[in-house]
């Protein structure tokens, strides 16, 4: 059975812990839980993890801005005890628009604070307690009351940038990558292997999962219509994955996209996606063709494909449980 992940975001909790439940039942490797307004995403996962028993949950992505680093390592330490050792922790740096707009924290110096917060969680899941003098953290002492289940914990990291990537080569256990197209996939691998052969580290060691947004339908201009509100929000709010697909080769209609939707008129935005865009960074289609799509991306090297559905309004959890169903591993 060929690996696959599923993604969530836009339900209510207890529909998640009821989605993850029957992903478990279908095969399904992993579950995948979004931060942003969907709920605490490691609470969520904790009742995930006390309603099943083998499926691995991870965050994508935690950010290392909104909570403190010895806050992330107790909160990895809890959901990985209530799962029996099943927990990953996705790792980011979020964007700028979230952290200052929507918490009202500083932002800047992503990498470094990335690299910092790993290296304390590490250090107090294998030893209880740390004191770091760093460039971002400065802490005098901060011990755990408790002993994790697991002295270490997988660590993924989110990237898109060549410089992140190249750190998720030497330091963490596997990469999140999010709205890339196959090419991206690709040039993304490369540089994961850069920074871990800086290192000396084998690319075998580093698991690369794609998060792929996907609506799954028997009727593929509908599907495409429903991915066209997720790809504008995220050309509108975020320049990291804009400037993504801008190199995909929409330079135009992706800047076309970000002055109606800013302007203050969504619908004419929502028309202007690109049906191509939406066909390279995204599953819009029949189960058929979200399956072709998916092997695309394996053969690009992706390891872990996760699919993600991305719909909203009534109905939700009937409709990502139609798609879980729809992709679920062969």
């Amino acid at each position: 059975m060929e690996r696959l992940g599923i993604g969530f975001t836009g339900l209510q909790p207890r529909e998640v812990v009821e989605c993850v439940q029957l992903a478990e039942q279908l095969g399904y490797e992993s579950a995948w839980m979004a931060e942003g307004h969907g709920g605490d995403q490691f609470s969520i996962l904790t009742a995930c993890a006390v309603a099943t028993k083998k499926i691995l949950l991870g965050t994508s992505i935690s950010s290392v801005f909104v909570r403190s680093a010895p806050t992330i390592a107790m909160a990895a330490a809890c959901v990985d005890e209530f799962s029996d050792g099943r927990f990953i922790l996705g790792l980011g740096s979020s964007h700028k628009v979230q952290v200052e707009g929507e918490h009202g924290l500083p932002y800047g110096q992503p990498i470094p604070r990335i690299k910092e917060c790993v290296e304390i969680v590490r250090a107090l899941l294998k030893d209880g307690e740390v004191a770091y003098s760093g460039s971002i953290f400065n802490l005098k002492g901060f011990d755990m009351w408790f002993r994790p289940r697991r002295n270490e914990i997988p660590i993924y990291i989110g990237a898109v940038n060549p410089k992140m990537l190249r750190l998720c080569g030497e330091i963490a256990q596997g990469v999140l990558l999010t709205w890339c197209t196959v090419e991206h996939a690709e040039a993304a691998v490369q540089n994961i292997v850069l920074g871990a052969e800086a290192v000396g580290r084998d690319r075998k060691a580093i698991d690369v999962a794609t998060s792929v947004g996907c609506i799954v339908s028997t009727d593929k201009e509908d599907a495409l219509n429903k991915m066209r509100r997720p790809v504008a929000t995220y050309i509108a709010r975020f320049p990291r994955y804009r400037r993504l697909m801008v190199e995909a080769g929409f330079a135009e209609e992706v800047e076309a996209v970000r002055q109606a939707w800013n302007g203050g008129d969504q619908e004419r935005a929502l028309q202007m996606v690109p049906t191509d865009l939406i066909e390279k960074i995204a599953l819009a289609g029949t189960p058929e063709e979200c399956r072709r799509r998916i092997s695309e991306y394996r053969k690009a090297g992706i390891d872990l494909p996760i699919i993600t559905p991305r719909v909203f309004g009534p109905n939700v959890k009937e409709e990502v449980i139609d798609m879980i169903r729809a992709c679920a591993p062969m």
